[in-house]
């Protein structure tokens, strides 16, 4: 993703940030210690805030860290946060971190995915969910949402497709109501697009898991097929506090815990994984 960057000047941008948090510019002013007019002169253009100000506002009208490099640009300053290429020699020790920790949570399923679902990491318990899928949907760079709610894809394989399919449209949608991304938006139009997979129901509940099924479980799970079996996990997000870097900030690990006690035996009863 890029940053884009407003010609009309910070006051807009502002404006447009408070309004889609459903904030007033008193509400705004009192967080941000400031006033309900500066805050009016500011979003007007009559007043420049100071580099502080556009940070102090951005925090508190919490602005993804690679739209407050727009809204300092925009304000006539230099971008403040980084944004490295996951290679680069300072994520050394990062890259590192999130490598062990993918190891360390196998034989269960774990990856890493940026801002648009591109997936940058993932363990070995993942590839064992996606074996024998086509090809097309393997070739890098590999995502995410693609890879699941693709027909060709995993969509087949979930014994929960409307349910979990509802689950990451509504993530999605909550990102693209805290993020302006255009290939977030792209991708979503893109995923809800979809044909259901042959066999699957229309997702209008018919399908949908009774008590009996639901009983179990203490979280929404992942109920998927695999070798014959139906295996259940329940997802967990992870992302980094207060990051200094673009890159960093939109990076997300997703962890898939078993969700009953069948879905742990088999797994703990696969052989170790080589290499």
């Amino acid at each position: 993703m890029t940053t884009v960057v407003s010609d009309t000047g910070v006051g807009p941008l502002l404006r447009g940030w408070r309004e889609q948090r459903r904030l007033s510019q008193l509400e705004l002013a009192l967080r941000a210690d400031s006033s309900a007019r500066h805050i009016s002169f500011v979003e007007t253009g009559r007043s420049r805030p100071s580099e502080e100000m556009v940070l102090r506002l951005a925090e508190h009208l919490e602005v993804p860290v690679r739209e407050r490099n727009a809204l300092l640009l925009a304000a006539g300053y230099a971008p403040r946060y980084a944004e490295s290429p996951l290679d680069a020699p300072r994520l050394e020790t990062l890259r590192a971190g999130i490598e062990q920790l993918l190891r360390g949570y196998e034989p269960y399923p774990a990856l890493v995915v940026d801002g648009s679902y591109t997936v940058v990491a993932a363990n070995r318990g993942i590839g064992l969910l996606l074996d024998g899928l086509p090809e097309h949907l393997l070739t890098p760079p590999l995502n995410a949402m693609r890879i699941t709610l693709h027909p060709e894809g995993l969509a087949p394989r979930i014994r929960n497709l409307p349910e979990w399919r509802g689950h990451l449209l509504h993530q999605m949608e909550r990102q693209i109501g805290l993020a302006r991304s255009e290939s977030l938006r792209a991708l979503y139009t893109e995923v809800t697009a979809y044909p259901p997979p042959p066999g699957a129901d229309d997702g209008d509940g018919a399908g949908a898991p009774g008590p009996e099924d639901v009983y179990p479980y203490f979280a929404l799970p992942l109920r998927i097929e695999h070798d014959g079996r139906v295996l259940s996990f329940v997802s967990s997000i992870s992302t980094f506090n207060t990051p200094l870097d673009v890159t960093v900030a939109e990076l997300a690990i997703e962890t898939f815990l078993p969700a009953d006690p069948a879905t742990v035996a088999y797994l703990q009863s696969l052989p170790p994984f080589s290499g």
